[in-house]
């Protein structure tokens, strides 16, 4: 059956060129033509028109989030774009992109890095997915111009830019399993000031796929487990925005947010948890933008930011330590109490100038600075630890002729426990009529963090797991390689990119013997399992994406997508003093999305309405341990509906079904799944706005 499910997929993506040759209908031309003039700003940090940019930038627009009814960041990006895979835990969703983990992916929000860690996971939370205008995806290493954290790619957040001078938006969204979601806006300008207001909530009673453990835990077999497949969370967000344009040439803003979230864990047969998880985050900004003569311009950032994982007690428990001579302490907790087990917390100083030179050169030069600190009792192998890092760049985008950019850069990165490193860029797009061909080529540097340095902390999500952090960690160097070519017809656009990266000394959690763990740890919480990071010798990531979309109609559009990947990895088997080859855990070799929206404008009546499904077909997932994930294929069904009131007040209504198949595993727990769906759940959501636009004098 799987099978039928691959060649599916493949004849709609091989028979979209042929029908696109036998359709021509003038008005599909126009929005075909629109996506491609869209803005983007990821691949070279400056503005660029899709079709036009030099490093190749995939793009989820405003339609395609608007009908697809995404409940999170993590759902739009799996739903529509292949590459993307997460890995659910007790803690959260690791995300993965080219076959590397979190901790290689950029997060951006309008171009500004983001902060919030769980469990060494990106927090997605911090995202409200109805304040996102579109989402801007650079594949590969893109580190001279971004960082360290770019070895995998950049994901950039572009949140919506309101016109009115007041606006109130409110949207609800109800589904099955308990899920509430809110979203609040309130926006207004008065004179040279703008100020908004957010509020966010999300709420899932969480859901249980089977009532079986990993037999491998226990000594005889458990199947009336209480655990639950996802957990039980509330997390809620608030957040203040403030824009002062000073002059024409000088914007200033400030913004701040406070997020909390719980995650709540079920307490009885075969474990009995005596505690939730709580994270608290808070986030300060503040910066501005000059514009100097000749499209010139200067821009500044400061950002604090500070994220804390506490354990919150819901039953009386006796908790133990040992002091320097190895003497036992205890003390008790009690239900209400919070346990603060860490506190990240990042100060970033940014500066950047962007310069139309002559001779078709525009350069852009800038430097930043970021210091970490980690505070987390009882969890380090020493008292305080913290880093600073320093990094200089400069890239030139040249254009000698109308067909031609080259884009080259170089980033000078200044560690201060791990010295100097330079790594270069370069991109080339030549324009060839229709075709676009591009090619890159970039090297990245990435020291490692200070939780893979010293954290020492337990995973209990079945199996007790101990992880080691090891301060023996050699910095991660890699060298990415890309190239791609696209077509543009005037209803059909399909790219096609292959990339290899390679990764010296890439870190990553290994299991070794419980005999080479610290011995008070061992005794403490006797662990089934002890990993610690370890650089790998050498790894491999390489594969090749494609995405196509076609318009043959101006109220239909068809879109797909298919990732293959595949990953090489050596480690040296201390045991056994042999070179051994692993994987990279969570390697799937083939992805694939279907998208097909159709929508209809009543202008007459100010009435708009699209239908749209959506599919997700994926292979097996490969791990080191504890089995490996399911394939599988995921398919949603989205109705939108906008219209308007009367003057100031508009509707949009989205009704849909999510695996409309109702696809679910029954894996047992503490075992790795393909995903965690539910199955076939409900969803419903209302969203009012009432915006009025300033009065023209």
């Amino acid at each position: 059956m799987k099978h039928k499910y691959w060649l599916g997929t493949m004849l709609l993506c091989a028979v979209q060129p042929i029908m696109a040759q036998s359709i021509i209908e003038n008005k599909s031309e126009k929005e075909l033509s629109l996506m491609l003039q869209e803005v983007v700003v990821t691949g070279t940090g400056t503005e660029h028109y899709l079709k036009d940019v030099p490093v190749q930038t995939e793009v989820i627009n405003r339609k395609m989030l608007d009908n697809y009814g995404g409940a999170s960041l993590e759902d739009i990006l799996t739903g529509l774009c292949p590459a993307f895979d997460f890995n659910q835990s007790e803690m959260g969703s690791n995300m993965q992109l080219g076959g590397l983990g979190n901790g290689y992916v950029l997060l951006l929000i309008n171009g500004k890095k983001i902060h919030g860690d769980i469990g060494g996971q990106n927090n997605l939370g911090l995202i409200d997915p109805n304040r996102i205008e579109r989402i801007e995806i650079v594949k590969g290493a893109s580190s001279a111009l971004y960082g360290s954290d770019a070895i995998a790619g950049v994901v950039n957040i572009i949140i919506k830019k309101h016109q009115e001078s007041l606006l109130i938006e409110n949207t609800t969204r109800s589904g099955s399993y308990g899920e509430v979601r809110q979203s609040n806006t309130l926006q207004f300008k008065s004179g040279k000031w703008t100020s908004g207001t957010g509020f966010q909530l999300k709420h899932s009673d969480g859901w249980q796929n089977t009532t079986y453990e990993n037999p491998n835990r226990f000594e005889k077999p458990v199947t009336n487990s209480n655990n639950k497949t996802v957990n039980r969370y509330t997390d809620w967000e608030v957040s203040q925005h403030f824009d002062y344009q000073a002059t024409k040439k000088l914007y200033i803003y400030a913004d701040g947010s406070f997020y909390r979230k719980r995650i709540y864990r079920p307490c009885g047969h075969p474990e009995y948890k005596t505690y939730d998880f709580l994270y608290r985050n808070v986030s300060t900004s503040t910066g501005g933008k000059l514009k100097l003569k000749n499209s010139n311009n200067v821009t500044m950032d400061l950002h604090y930011d500070s994220h804390a994982y506490y354990y919150a007690y819901t039953q009386d428990t006796w908790d133990k330590v040992y002091d320097e001579n190895g003497k036992e302490i205890s003390f008790p907790y009690y239900p209400g109490d919070e346990g603060l087990q860490s506190n990240q917390k990042r100060l970033l100083i940014q500066l950047k100038g962007v310069f139309n030179l002559p001779h078709f050169n525009r350069l852009s030069v800038g430097t930043d600075t970021e210091i970490n600190w980690l505070d987390a009792p009882r969890r380090l192998d020493e008292e305080d630890v913290s880093d600073c890092t320093t990094s200089f760049y400069a890239q030139d985008e040249w254009s000698p002729i109308n067909q031609l950019n080259i884009t080259a850069g170089v980033r000078l990165t200044v560690s201060q426990n791990f010295g100097t490193r330079l790594t270069p860029k370069i991109s080339a797009l030549y324009k060839l009529g229709q075709f676009n061909l591009r090619a890159t080529y970039s090297e990245g540097f990435k020291t490692p963090t200070l939780k893979e340095l010293h954290y020492r902390y337990i995973r209990q999500m079945s199996l007790v797991i101990l992880n080691l952090g090891n301060k023996d960690l050699k910095p991660q160097n890699s060298r990415y390689i890309s190239g791609g070519a696209e077509y543009n017809d005037k209803h059909f656009n399909v790219n096609i990119t292959g990339y290899c990266n390679w990764l010296d000394n890439m870190i990553t959690l290994i299991t070794i013997p419980i005999s080479q763990a610290p011995g008070d740890l061992v005794v403490t919480y006797a662990p089934a399992r002890v990993r610690q990071y370890r650089n790998m010798e050498n790894a491999c990531t390489y594969g090749i994406d494609i995405n196509t979309k076609w318009i043959p109609i101006q109220s239909l559009t068809i879109a797909g997508g298919y990732s293959y990947l595949n990953t090489k990895a050596n480690q040296y088997d201390e045991k056994d003093e042999v070179m051994k080859h692993v994987v990279i855990d969570g390697t799937a070799h083939h992805r694939a999305t279907v998208s097909a929206i159709w929508t209809y404008i009543w202008k007459r009546h100010d009435y708009r309405i699209g239908f749209g499904i959506h599919g997700r077909i994926q292979s097996k997932r490969y791990y080191q341990d504890d089995g490996d994930g399911k394939g599988y294929n995921l398919w949603r069904l989205n109705t939108r509906q906008q219209f308007s009131l009367n003057k100031y007040w508009k509707a949009e209504v989205n009704v849909g079904i999510d695996n409309l198949f109702n696809y679910y595993e029954t894996t047992y727990h503490g075992l790795h799944y393909g995903t965690t769906t539910a199955g076939r759940t409900f969803y419903a959501s209302l969203t009012l706005q009432f915006g009025q636009k300033k009065k023209q004098t």
